[in-house]
């Protein structure tokens, strides 16, 4: 998610009929392009898919593009954990696909893709549409990972998702109006996600209930840079945060985890449990069976094509360049791959050498609770509501459009102005 820097799955939701599912704006036709050919076809809206979709239509002479993704809005996940506080609103971090992609030369189909014919050259959906594309970008993403534990599907929530922020919402009032002594949420992975979480969770509940986060290794944030993790430990203690590392959960129920950790078993009795444990990666099934790592990645060259397959792309977490140390799965990495897949895309079509990607680490940010923040970046270290409020102003420059970045700042402000009124 955040990940301690710039920053993804999708939920599921019951389709609408077929006749209400493309929200296609009207695409002029580039100055000099082919109008006839195939479009390149963009499979997944998140950080990959949508700002791929978005840099390539601000090249001059851009083929036709389609965006496949079934949300109706966007997420901007790194700002979710302030949605859940309530220091952000809904409609500045989910805007809909609709609205941000009007004007702009992208057509955005609300379906899911079933299969993936490269042979063809052919995407079919779940409706029962066959789209034959020029290129193809595979943008899926990462989901949560149970690891075959059991009850963690049944009796977890995520926090992937606008419902899962609703549902713990939700759970976090009924704790407040209750007052019960001893209640307890657990936060299951002392990653960035978890380490997030688990600050903002005990500044909502002011109190109302314990808030444990159990961590499988020995350290949380073990990617982080070391002032972040600092920071975050500190801010873990001054919010009665029970840090318990060397804990493998071994099923959860209603009302309890089963725990083995140093001291051996125990029984944790939980009010709720949210599950950030880890991630896996599916792309559509493909014909050929495309190459993957063994975590199911797809593996690509440099130039983000994926492997024996030269008209098909990947990008974001479901991407692995082949040869390369795995890169942060952050929306970071996300932003610099978009671009440089843009360029490769355009030079793809134009039977031009393409170039190899090259990450950029840009720094470091980690929220750790309501107004407070962590940023380590540039050859500094930043900490508190100072940071928070450099943090914010970096999402807002990463918003998807120029549109959107106006309107969130203009809340932002509004928001600033009430609250220096008051």
């Amino acid at each position: 998610m955040d990940r301690g820097t710039w920053g993804r799955s999708p939920s599921r939701h019951h389709h609408p009929p077929p006749e209400l599912l493309v929200r296609v704006p009207t695409i002029a036709p580039a100055p000099n392009a082919n109008v006839t050919a195939a479009p390149v076809v963009i499979v997944g809206g998140g950080f990959g898919g949508l700002y791929t979709a978005l840099a390539l239509a601000n090249r001059k002479g851009h083929p036709p593009i389609l965006l496949i993704e079934p949300q109706a809005h966007f997420l901007f996940l790194p700002l979710l954990f302030e949605l859940l506080s309530g220091e952000v609103r809904r409609w500045e971090i989910a805007p809909r696909y609709d609205t941000l992609l009007a004007g702009k030369g992208v057509a955005w189909l609300q379906d899911r893709v079933s299969t993936i014919d490269c042979q063809t050259r052919t995407v079919h959906t779940q409706t029962g549409r066959a789209l034959t594309y020029s290129r193809l970008v595979v943008a899926t993403g990462a989901r949560s990972q149970s690891f075959g534990i059991p009850g963690v599907d049944a009796h977890t929530i995520g926090f992937r998702s606008l419902q899962d922020v609703e549902r713990l919402q939700q759970r976090i009032a009924q704790l407040k109006r209750r007052d019960r002594p001893l209640q307890r949420l657990a936060v299951v992975g002392a990653g960035a996600t978890g380490v997030e979480l688990a600050c903002k969770l005990a500044d909502c509940l002011a109190g109302a209930a314990l808030v444990e986060l159990v961590e499988q290794g020995s350290t949380l944030l073990p990617a982080a840079k070391a002032f972040n993790r600092e920071q975050a430990k500190q801010a873990l203690q001054r919010k009665d945060v029970r840090l318990r590392c060397n804990t493998q959960v071994m099923a959860v129920t209603a009302d309890h985890l089963e725990l083995q950790g140093p001291q051996g078993r125990e029984q944790l009795a939980v009010d709720g449990v949210i599950w950030t444990a880890g991630l896996r990666f599916e792309a559509p099934p493909m014909v050929p069976l495309p190459q993957t790592d063994n975590r199911g990645r797809l593996r690509c060259d440099a130039d983000l094509h994926l492997l024996s397959q030269p008209e098909v792309f990947a990008l974001g977490d479901i991407a692995q360049i082949d040869g390369s140390d795995p890169l942060p799965i952050t929306a970071q990495v996300a932003f610099q791959e978009a671009e440089c897949l843009a360029t490769n895309l355009m030079h793809s079509l134009a039977g031009e050498a393409q170039e190899s990607f090259q990450f950029k680490d840009l720094g470091e940010m980690i929220s750790l609770g309501i107004g407070e923040a962590a940023i380590t970046g540039g050859g500094f270290t930043l900490a508190g509501p100072a940071a928070f409020q450099v943090r914010r102003l970096a999402y807002l420059a990463r918003l998807p459009g120029k549109t959107q970045q106006l309107k969130a700042a203009a809340g932002w402000l509004g928001s600033a102005a009430l609250a220096w009124q008051s």
